[in-house]
């Protein structure tokens, strides 16, 4: 179990590293020198801010950067004092402040710097600098944030109709289907899964109301020049909707006899049509009613009850 969650949070790590830009981990309040100050100044301005490096800059433009070694250097030359910019290492890798913090990290351990200067890619500016305890520093805190997010989303998914006052509450999802897209279908399914999901809906009801939404789905992509698909989650009950502006359906009692199908032969070549649709949606339902008018329109209502033991459906 213990290896497991390391996996899982060095995932995450990777995937932060990736996502993040050095911008949003770079230190920003800099302390930064001239390239004229004396290096018998040099000693004092590291201490105090307990810094082992710093950019040199000249007005808005950084010319070099001098750290504590070369510092150290100095002082083994003899230390004679004389003005930064004459021991500042002028040969400074940087990083933009849009990079990926992956290439932060690339570059720090790759030349084994302790810092790099963040600039501004458009003015070259000097914005920041960032380090490894930035970047530790930054995906800590990342972390924790997403944890708690992640806390929150959970316990607001499973508390969510308990926590809300009213006398009744209702959520309401509202969906488009195109006619003859053929290669759309099942993305308002999909959409309508990941919603009540978040919901913190149990997964066979999820799964339910999925599979009757494809096949409602389906059947207007097919049959109808488009849709509209409406949700209404009540504490303990799903109700979908489904409308279309089409050729309606002449018999439909026959309609909803299992194997009977009117698809279209371009249908039946992609694989569908195989006239179960209307069948599925009826296994996946506690109340099922389809009205139609031939040359308007057909209408489905269908409900599933939030509670777990209700059937199962194919």
């Amino acid at each position: 179990m213990i290896a497991a969650n390391k996996n899982l949070q060095f995932t995450k790590i990777q995937e932060l590293v990736y996502e993040l830009k050095v911008a949003e981990v770079m230190t920003k309040n800099l302390i930064t020198v001239a390239p004229d100050t004396r290096m018998s100044e040099l000693r004092g301005i590291l201490r105090d801010n307990r810094i082992s490096g710093t950019p040199v800059v000249d007005g808005d433009r950084m010319v070099g950067i001098v750290s504590v070694e070369d510092f150290i250097t100095w002082l083994i030359r003899g230390g004679v004092d004389c003005p930064v910019g004459q021991v500042m290492s002028r040969k400074v890798r940087t990083l933009f402040a849009d990079e990926p913090l992956v290439h932060a990290v690339s570059k720090l351990e790759e030349h084994g710097y302790g810092r790099l200067p963040v600039l501004d890619r458009s003015k070259n500016t000097l914005l920041g600098l960032i380090t490894k305890g930035d970047i530790i520093e930054g995906l800590l805190q990342e972390l924790q944030i997403d944890y708690h997010e992640e806390e929150i989303h959970r316990y607001r998914a499973s508390h969510f109709f308990e926590d809300m006052i009213a006398d009744k509450i209702t959520i309401n999802f509202h969906y488009h289907i195109h006619g003859k897209k053929i290669e759309q279908g099942g993305e308002v399914a999909s959409d309508l899964k990941r919603s009540l999901k978040r919901l913190g809906i149990h997964p066979d009801i999820v799964r339910r109301a999925a599979i009757a939404t494809y096949e409602a789905e389906m059947n207007v992509i097919i049959y109808a020049e488009e849709g509209r698909v409406d949700v209404n989650v009540e504490p303990d009950v799903i109700l979908i909707e489904v409308r279309d502006r089409g050729q309606g359906i002449a018999d439909v009692a026959r309609a909803v006899e299992p194997g009977y199908s009117t698809a279209p032969d371009w249908v039946r070549e992609l694989g569908f049509g195989a006239g179960m649709g209307l069948q599925n949606i009826k296994n996946c339902a506690r109340d099922f009613d389809i009205t139609s008018t031939v040359g308007r329109g057909t209408t489905l209502k269908i409900s599933i009850p939030t509670g777990t033991k209700e059937k199962r459906c194919a």
